[in-house]
């Protein structure tokens, strides 16, 4: 797919976009690779981000900046109008997972999101979400969290690697052996919004 950048487009009439289908990790530090999970309907990112950073905003501090890889979104808008701020938008080809939103807060943090493909069924969605808001893991990019959901995988956090050194197979060094997402969805995340 190739993408377009360009400047934000006007709106000639304000479009009331449905809640963000989005999940995110309890409070504390954070283990793993993700933050959450979010679950766009649709891949045009000036519709989805305002409902996203509406809610993160009060959760997060306010957001303003977001990238995103160009793989999977046809049209990459600079700057996105969010409920009466500007959240900048930019993107990375090779440094970044494909299937992965980064955010930053100015001077509270950054946030790895896994973004869940809207044509994605809800089944399938449900415990991809519920896997990537869980406290203690996997620890798997979100390519590879979803690519075990695809292959019929299971994860539970019994499978992270128990020693650090371990990790670098986890993260693509090479094939996993373990599950990746849970058979069994358990939620135990601190926000899942618009389901």
């Amino acid at each position: 797919m190739t993408a377009t950048f360009q400047a934000t487009l006007p709106r000639p009439t304000p479009v009331a976009a449905p809640p963000a289908r989005l999940t995110l990790k309890p409070d504390g530090p954070s283990r793993g690779l993700l933050d959450g999970a979010w679950w766009p309907r649709s891949r045009d990112l000036l519709r989805e981000l305002p409902a996203l950073t509406d809610v993160l905003d009060t959760v997060w501090g306010r957001i303003t900046r977001i990238a995103v890889n160009p793989e999977h979104w046809p049209i990459i808008p600079h700057k996105v109008p969010v409920n009466g701020h500007v959240v900048k938008t930019g993107w990375f080809t090779p440094e970044m997972d494909p299937h992965k939103l980064l955010l930053l807060s100015y001077g509270t943090g950054r946030w790895d999101l896994l973004v869940i493909p809207p044509e994605t069924d809800a089944e399938s969605a449900a415990r991809l979400m519920a896997a990537a808001s869980d406290y203690d893991g996997p620890a798997l990019t979100a390519s590879l969290l979803l690519a075990a959901d695809r292959a019929g995988h299971t994860v539970s956090t019994a499978h992270r690697p128990a020693d650090p050194n371990e990790t670098w197979e986890y993260e693509g060094g090479t094939c996993a052996t373990s599950s990746a997402v849970p058979a069994k969805a358990r939620v135990v995340s601190r926000l899942i919004i618009g389901m």
